[in-house]
């Protein structure tokens, strides 16, 4: 929808190449470079560092050999009407009927973003009252800008003008993703150190809370003897390496057993549509990867069902060290239908993650333990030290119901106990 200006690398007059580097932008996942699309000198930067900026909108102008005489009456007059080709295009949401509402003219439907919606409903403004705002988005729709200025009007004298309308209907019930509570200062004392939270760290903290206030968590635990398997990797690592030119680390086998369990049970590879379930044929595995400042990014297996182990352990280690190097692409982090989550590999012996939206379920797999344990053999019970590990999923209950959710958690503890100690890759 949006995304940050980072840095500018070339200013107006500089000459630019087509596909050159123009600058380095920041949307709520990665930071990308934006090449240039054509050949010729900037005549025009329209934004600034650090401004944010919707999408569809013109940030800068670039003159070629066939247009140079028109660079200095543009640079000049921004504002003139040949200008005007920096619209904005907004994405339509799904909104079920009774979300919508009809424009003063009654010839159309007027949409309004979960954005607005959410403040509306957390402010206490009337669908009556949100008709009455004049729009400057596309087809004159309702903006964060516009709402925000109208709460400002209407704490002071004078409103913005209203929109004639017959609607009288409350706006819809949608939950506030935040709470917008004015708090005071705080006032620290002792010894502290105040560090101002980075881009990337706001907007994790953002989806954290969104994700809270959007889906009913639950979380089922269950206990996995992965002997075998720990067995077996540590016996195939060198040959694996020294043939794949690759590690082969947990990820990709627990990934394996996920995608043969999501296949059994597809209801959890869906995401929630309104009063909708849209179960996801594509099995799209996000594995949450820690990056050295601390942050958090969920790189996306495209089509896992689709690899083999070989295959999976390339794309497990080639995102891995992409985040970790801060070059993932875009579509690195997209369209995921299911996440897991490794918080063993800081030590963790078991987890309660929040799901990463749209999605309806993560996996948490927690460290692996030497512990003594029983089991059952031909001679009867007996005590023997095996390699076990907690796993942990946290689904949306409000359409995994805990039966289902436990079923499926036990069917992937016991792909992982069923491990092949012959497995070939």
């Amino acid at each position: 929808m949006e995304a940050t200006i980072l840095k500018w690398h070339k200013k107006p007059g500089d000459k630019v190449e087509l596909d050159e580097t123009v600058l380095d932008i920041a949307t709520d996942k990665v930071d990308s470079e934006v090449p240039s699309t054509a050949e010729g000198t900037i005549a025009e930067i329209l934004f600034k560092e650090n401004d944010v900026v919707p999408i569809g909108k013109v940030i800068a102008r670039i003159t070629t050999d066939g247009d140079t005489s028109n660079t200095s009456s543009e640079a000049q007059n921004p504002s003139e009407p040949e200008h005007e080709d920096a619209h904005i295009v907004e994405e339509v949401p799904y909104q079920p009927e009774e979300k919508k509402a009809v424009n003063n003219g009654g010839s159309g439907i007027r949409f309004y973003s979960p954005l607005v919606l959410n403040i509306a409903s957390s402010e206490g403004i009337s669908m009556s009252e949100l008709e009455n705002i004049e729009g400057t988005g596309q087809d004159g729709r309702v903006s964060k800008k516009d709402i925000m200025a109208y709460l400002e009007n209407r704490k002071s004298p004078g409103q913005q003008k209203p929109r004639e309308t017959s609607q009288s209907s409350q706006v819809p019930n949608v939950p506030a993703t935040t709470s917008r509570h004015q708090y005071a200062p705080t006032v620290f004392t002792g010894n502290v150190e105040i560090i101002e939270m980075d881009r990337m760290r706001k907007m994790i903290a953002q989806h954290m809370i969104d994700s809270q206030n959007t889906s009913a968590h639950v979380t089922s635990f269950a206990e996995c003897d992965v002997t075998t398997m720990v067995l077996w990797r540590e016996k195939v690592k060198k040959d694996f390496e020294k043939r794949e030119g690759e590690k082969i680390t947990f990820t990709p086998l627990f990934v394996e057993a996920l995608v043969k369990c999501i296949k059994k049970y597809p209801l959890i590879n869906s995401s929630v549509d309104g009063d909708k379930i849209v179960i996801k044929k594509d099995i799209n595995i996000g594995m949450a990867t820690a990056m050295p400042n601390g942050n958090l990014i969920v790189p996306v297996i495209k089509n896992a069902d689709q690899l083999n182990l070989t295959g999976l352990t390339r794309q497990v280690n080639g995102l891995a060290n992409a985040a970790r190097n801060n070059q993932l692409k875009p579509d690195d982090t997209s369209n995921g239908t299911f996440t897991l989550t490794n918080v063993g590999t800081f030590g963790s012996i078991m987890g309660t993650p929040l799901i990463n939206q749209p999605q309806v379920a993560i996996l948490a797999v927690g460290a692996i333990k030497k512990r003594p344990v029983v089991i059952e053999t031909e001679q009867g019970d007996s005590i023997a030290i095996r390699h076990m590990m907690y796993l942990s999923l946290s689904y949306d209950h409000r359409i995994i119901d805990g039966a289902f959710g436990s079923t499926f958690l036990n069917a992937v503890a016991k792909e992982l106990e069923n491990f092949d100690p012959k497995k070939s890759y």
